[in-house]
């Protein structure tokens, strides 16, 4: 019985020894195996984000008639010149092309796009939204639905022709804004009742529950147009939104353009270009 023992001892060692392809080692042992996967991973490589580049050497923009500088400079008129884009490309230092439309809406934003990626440049500004919520009434405007829809699309866009331009998205205004700074004065309320954002505008000096419930509604949609920018703007990492600088600044009377008292004066540009150059080179931005 001994030497039985022995024999079958002998052959399950020899087994073993076969499955484990010779002496079991350290090496195989669970804990050096977690150790190995361990090392593995950390001597991976960690994906980065693109740094922000506060000195791009060109610059497109894009949007509506407050880029265009529209009654900057002259009734009627577009004034790229005095727009707060060329005074931020200026002190950026970069090459700038102004491609945004006067009555532009959020639906216009991706031809405006395909129209800058000819340009091949290093940064996009886009500051697009106004005249989706300056409509004849609160019903006309553009729903967050679609205009979330026409923003992604614009952006997917914008990607796809310009993979490495950096895109800096600027806050819609706050259109209540304007007309608390102008509604005692009856040349503005006269010259707004020409038919300038009547959703917000009209009927400016009205007070009853209706008047007031419609310029609520509107800002409530300015503020949800943000919240889309801001959210769309951030699944990309090449692209950086100002905070709600625009939006939470409080334009005043001499910020105005003279003739209607509702896009932004050469002063009024001036100072949406300092707001801007803060946002784009704020260590908010930069980090």
């Amino acid at each position: 019985m001994r030497h039985g023992t022995a024999v079958v001892v002998t052959a399950a060692l020899a087994l073993l020894a076969g499955c484990s392809g010779g002496s079991p080692s350290h090496s195989s042992s669970p804990a050096a195996s977690t150790a190995t996967q361990r090392a593995t991973r950390q001597a991976a490589p960690k994906a980065t984000t693109p740094t922000w580049d506060t000195t791009p050497a060109s610059l497109a923009a894009l949007g509506d008639s407050i880029t265009r500088g529209f009654d900057a400079c002259g009734i009627l008129k577009d004034c790229p010149d005095a727009s707060w884009t060329k005074d931020l490309a200026t002190r950026l230092k970069a090459k700038n092309w102004n491609l945004a439309r006067s009555g532009a809406t959020m639906a216009d934003l991706d031809g405006q796009v395909r129209q800058a990626a000819a340009h091949k440049p290093a940064q996009v500004t886009i500051l697009m939204g106004a005249n989706d919520a300056c409509r004849a009434g609160t019903t006309d405007m553009t729903s967050v639905a679609e205009y979330r829809r026409e923003f992604t699309a614009a952006m997917r866009t914008l990607h796809q022709l310009l993979p490495k331009a950096q895109v800096f998205v600027v806050s819609v205004p706050d259109l209540q804004r304007l007309w608390q700074v102008g509604k005692d004065n009856s040349l503005t309320r006269d010259v707004w009742n020409l038919g300038i954002c009547p959703s917000m505008l009209r009927d400016a000096d009205s007070m009853t529950p209706a008047a007031q419930q419609r310029r609520t509604t509107v800002r409530d949609r300015v503020v949800a147009y943000n919240k889309v920018l801001a959210q769309v703007c951030g699944t990309y990492d090449r692209c950086r939104d100002d905070g709600g600088a625009v939006f939470d600044y409080r334009f005043t009377a001499a910020e105005l353009s003279p003739w209607d008292y509702f896009h932004p004066s050469t002063q009024g540009q001036s100072r949406l270009a300092r707001i801007a150059y803060e946002a784009f080179t704020s260590s908010r931005v930069t980090e």
